[in-house]
Protein backbone atom coordinates (compact mmCIF):
# COMPACT_ATOMS: atom_id res chain seq x y z
CA UNK A 1 0.00 0.00 0.00
CA UNK A 2 1.37 3.42 -0.97
CA UNK A 3 2.15 5.72 1.96
CA UNK A 4 0.23 8.95 2.53
CA UNK A 5 2.55 11.72 1.34
CA UNK A 6 2.23 14.73 3.62
CA UNK A 7 3.55 18.27 3.21
CA UNK A 8 3.82 20.35 6.37
CA UNK A 9 3.42 24.12 6.04
CA UNK A 10 4.27 25.61 9.42
CA UNK A 11 5.67 29.09 10.00
CA UNK A 12 7.99 27.99 12.82
CA UNK A 13 10.59 25.51 11.42
CA UNK A 14 11.30 23.95 14.81
CA UNK A 15 7.63 23.11 15.36
CA UNK A 16 7.44 21.81 11.80
CA UNK A 17 10.37 19.49 12.52
CA UNK A 18 8.65 18.17 15.64
CA UNK A 19 5.46 17.38 13.72
CA UNK A 20 7.55 15.75 10.98
CA UNK A 21 9.34 13.48 13.45
CA UNK A 22 6.00 12.39 14.91
CA UNK A 23 4.57 11.55 11.48
CA UNK A 24 7.68 9.69 10.36
CA UNK A 25 7.06 7.12 13.09
CA UNK A 26 3.84 6.06 11.32
CA UNK A 27 4.42 3.24 8.79
CA UNK A 28 1.70 4.44 6.41
CA UNK A 29 2.68 8.12 6.39
CA UNK A 30 5.59 9.71 4.57
CA UNK A 31 6.68 13.31 5.19
CA UNK A 32 7.26 14.63 1.68
CA UNK A 33 8.51 17.97 2.96
CA UNK A 34 8.32 20.69 5.57
CA UNK A 35 8.22 24.37 4.57
CA UNK A 36 7.56 27.61 6.43
CA UNK A 37 5.95 29.94 3.89
CA UNK A 38 3.06 30.04 1.45
CA UNK A 39 5.43 30.69 -1.46
CA UNK A 40 7.61 27.68 -0.61
CA UNK A 41 4.51 25.49 -0.32
CA UNK A 42 3.24 26.52 -3.75
CA UNK A 43 6.65 25.85 -5.29
CA UNK A 44 6.94 22.49 -3.53
CA UNK A 45 3.63 21.13 -4.83
CA UNK A 46 4.58 22.12 -8.36
CA UNK A 47 7.67 19.95 -8.13
CA UNK A 48 6.55 16.99 -6.01
CA UNK A 49 3.43 14.89 -5.52
CA UNK A 50 1.65 15.05 -2.17
CA UNK A 51 -1.64 13.64 -0.92
CA UNK A 52 -2.26 15.86 2.08
CA UNK A 53 -1.10 19.33 3.08
CA UNK A 54 -1.11 20.21 6.76
CA UNK A 55 -1.20 24.01 6.85
CA UNK A 56 -0.80 26.03 10.02
CA UNK A 57 -3.49 28.66 10.55
CA UNK A 58 -0.72 30.81 12.01
CA UNK A 59 0.76 31.62 8.60
CA UNK A 60 0.91 35.42 8.23
CA UNK A 61 -1.51 37.45 6.08
CA UNK A 62 -4.13 34.68 5.98
CA UNK A 63 -1.66 32.48 4.12
CA UNK A 64 -3.43 29.30 5.22
CA UNK A 65 -6.73 30.39 3.69
CA UNK A 66 -5.00 31.50 0.49
CA UNK A 67 -3.18 28.19 0.19
CA UNK A 68 -6.37 26.23 0.87
CA UNK A 69 -8.30 28.07 -1.84
CA UNK A 70 -5.42 27.74 -4.31
CA UNK A 71 -5.09 23.99 -3.79
CA UNK A 72 -8.83 23.39 -3.99
CA UNK A 73 -9.03 25.31 -7.28
CA UNK A 74 -5.91 23.93 -8.96
CA UNK A 75 -5.28 20.51 -7.38
CA UNK A 76 -8.61 19.14 -6.10
CA UNK A 77 -7.13 15.67 -5.54
CA UNK A 78 -4.86 17.05 -2.81
CA UNK A 79 -6.47 17.33 0.63
CA UNK A 80 -5.78 20.35 2.86
CA UNK A 81 -6.06 20.13 6.64
CA UNK A 82 -6.12 23.31 8.75
CA UNK A 83 -3.74 22.84 11.67
CA UNK A 84 -3.98 24.65 15.02
CA UNK A 85 -7.53 25.97 15.18
CA UNK A 86 -9.02 26.83 18.56
CA UNK A 87 -11.89 24.65 19.74
CA UNK A 88 -14.12 27.57 20.67
CA UNK A 89 -13.57 29.50 17.44
CA UNK A 90 -16.33 27.96 15.33
CA UNK A 91 -16.48 30.96 12.98
CA UNK A 92 -12.79 30.61 12.08
CA UNK A 93 -13.15 26.86 11.58
CA UNK A 94 -16.10 27.45 9.26
CA UNK A 95 -13.98 29.81 7.13
CA UNK A 96 -11.53 27.01 6.39
CA UNK A 97 -14.29 24.53 5.62
CA UNK A 98 -15.89 27.03 3.23
CA UNK A 99 -12.48 27.59 1.63
CA UNK A 100 -12.39 23.89 0.83
CA UNK A 101 -10.35 22.32 3.64
CA UNK A 102 -10.91 18.57 3.91
CA UNK A 103 -10.79 18.83 7.69
CA UNK A 104 -9.15 20.52 10.64
CA UNK A 105 -6.93 19.67 13.59
CA UNK A 106 -7.53 21.60 16.80
CA UNK A 107 -4.74 22.97 18.95
CA UNK A 108 -5.71 20.68 21.82
CA UNK A 109 -6.08 17.52 19.70
CA UNK A 110 -4.30 14.45 20.97
CA UNK A 111 -1.58 12.72 18.97
CA UNK A 112 -4.00 9.86 18.32
CA UNK A 113 -6.61 12.28 16.91
CA UNK A 114 -3.95 14.05 14.87
CA UNK A 115 -2.95 10.84 13.09
CA UNK A 116 -6.55 9.65 12.78
CA UNK A 117 -7.67 12.87 11.04
CA UNK A 118 -4.88 12.54 8.46
CA UNK A 119 -5.90 8.97 7.67
CA UNK A 120 -9.57 9.92 7.46
CA UNK A 121 -8.77 12.77 5.05
CA UNK A 122 -6.89 10.39 2.79
CA UNK A 123 -10.03 8.23 2.61
CA UNK A 124 -12.21 11.25 1.85
CA UNK A 125 -13.72 11.32 5.33
CA UNK A 126 -13.65 13.92 8.10
CA UNK A 127 -13.89 14.11 11.87
CA UNK A 128 -16.31 16.85 12.93
CA UNK A 129 -17.62 17.59 16.42
CA UNK A 130 -21.39 17.61 16.98
CA UNK A 131 -21.19 21.35 17.77
CA UNK A 132 -19.35 22.06 14.53
CA UNK A 133 -21.77 19.87 12.58
CA UNK A 134 -24.60 22.04 13.90
CA UNK A 135 -22.79 25.21 12.79
CA UNK A 136 -22.22 23.73 9.34
CA UNK A 137 -25.88 22.76 8.98
CA UNK A 138 -26.96 26.29 9.89
CA UNK A 139 -24.51 27.73 7.37
CA UNK A 140 -25.71 25.41 4.60
CA UNK A 141 -29.30 26.37 5.30
CA UNK A 142 -28.38 30.07 5.24
CA UNK A 143 -26.50 29.70 1.95
CA UNK A 144 -29.39 27.81 0.38
CA UNK A 145 -31.83 30.58 1.33
CA UNK A 146 -29.45 33.26 0.08
CA UNK A 147 -28.82 31.41 -3.18
CA UNK A 148 -32.54 31.04 -3.78
CA UNK A 149 -33.10 34.73 -3.07
CA UNK A 150 -30.34 35.74 -5.47
CA UNK A 151 -31.71 33.44 -8.18
CA UNK A 152 -35.13 35.02 -7.82
CA UNK A 153 -33.73 38.56 -7.93
CA UNK A 154 -31.42 38.21 -10.89
CA UNK A 155 -32.80 39.41 -14.18
CA UNK A 156 -32.05 37.00 -17.01
CA UNK A 157 -30.97 39.93 -19.20
CA UNK A 158 -28.29 41.17 -16.78
CA UNK A 159 -25.06 41.89 -18.62
CA UNK A 160 -21.82 42.64 -16.80
CA UNK A 161 -18.84 44.13 -18.58
CA UNK A 162 -15.61 42.12 -18.80
CA UNK A 163 -14.07 44.36 -16.14
CA UNK A 164 -17.07 43.91 -13.84
CA UNK A 165 -16.79 40.15 -14.26
CA UNK A 166 -13.13 40.36 -13.23
CA UNK A 167 -14.04 42.38 -10.16
CA UNK A 168 -16.88 39.97 -9.31
CA UNK A 169 -14.45 37.04 -9.53
CA UNK A 170 -12.18 38.71 -7.00
CA UNK A 171 -15.15 39.51 -4.77
CA UNK A 172 -15.93 35.80 -4.85
CA UNK A 173 -12.39 35.09 -3.65
CA UNK A 174 -12.96 37.35 -0.66
CA UNK A 175 -10.66 40.19 -1.72
CA UNK A 176 -11.20 43.73 -0.46
CA UNK A 177 -11.50 46.74 -2.76
CA UNK A 178 -7.89 47.63 -1.99
CA UNK A 179 -6.68 44.14 -2.89
CA UNK A 180 -8.73 44.10 -6.09
CA UNK A 181 -7.32 47.51 -7.06
CA UNK A 182 -3.79 46.17 -6.59
CA UNK A 183 -4.50 43.07 -8.68
CA UNK A 184 -6.05 45.05 -11.55
CA UNK A 185 -3.76 48.08 -11.20
CA UNK A 186 -6.71 50.42 -10.71
CA UNK A 187 -7.58 53.22 -8.32
CA UNK A 188 -9.57 52.08 -5.29
CA UNK A 189 -12.28 54.57 -6.24
CA UNK A 190 -12.61 52.94 -9.65
CA UNK A 191 -13.04 49.52 -8.03
CA UNK A 192 -15.71 50.94 -5.72
CA UNK A 193 -17.58 52.24 -8.75
CA UNK A 194 -17.41 48.80 -10.37
CA UNK A 195 -18.67 47.13 -7.19
CA UNK A 196 -21.54 49.62 -6.95
CA UNK A 197 -22.46 48.94 -10.59
CA UNK A 198 -22.32 45.16 -10.05
CA UNK A 199 -24.62 45.31 -7.02
CA UNK A 200 -27.02 47.54 -8.90
CA UNK A 201 -27.12 45.39 -12.03
CA UNK A 202 -27.58 42.18 -10.06
CA UNK A 203 -30.17 43.82 -7.79
CA UNK A 204 -28.44 42.56 -4.64
CA UNK A 205 -27.53 44.33 -1.43
CA UNK A 206 -24.19 42.79 -0.46
CA UNK A 207 -20.90 41.53 -1.85
CA UNK A 208 -21.70 38.03 -0.59
CA UNK A 209 -24.95 37.95 -2.54
CA UNK A 210 -23.15 39.29 -5.61
CA UNK A 211 -20.56 36.51 -5.34
CA UNK A 212 -23.40 33.97 -5.49
CA UNK A 213 -24.00 35.11 -9.06
CA UNK A 214 -20.74 33.41 -10.06
CA UNK A 215 -22.55 30.09 -9.85
CA UNK A 216 -24.95 31.23 -12.55
CA UNK A 217 -22.12 32.42 -14.78
CA UNK A 218 -20.41 29.00 -14.53
CA UNK A 219 -23.51 27.01 -15.48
Amino acid sequence: MNPIKVLLVIEVPLIGSIFASVLEDEPDIQVAGCVATLQDALQFIQEQDVNIILVSVGLPEQGALTLTRTIVDSMPAVKVLALGLLKEDKKDTLRYIEAGAAGYILKDSSLKEFIRIIRLAQKGEAQVSTQMAGVMMERLSSLARMFSAVENKIDGDVRLTSRELEVLQFIGEGLTNQQIAARLVLEVGTVKNHVHSILEKLNVGSRTEAASYLAFIRR
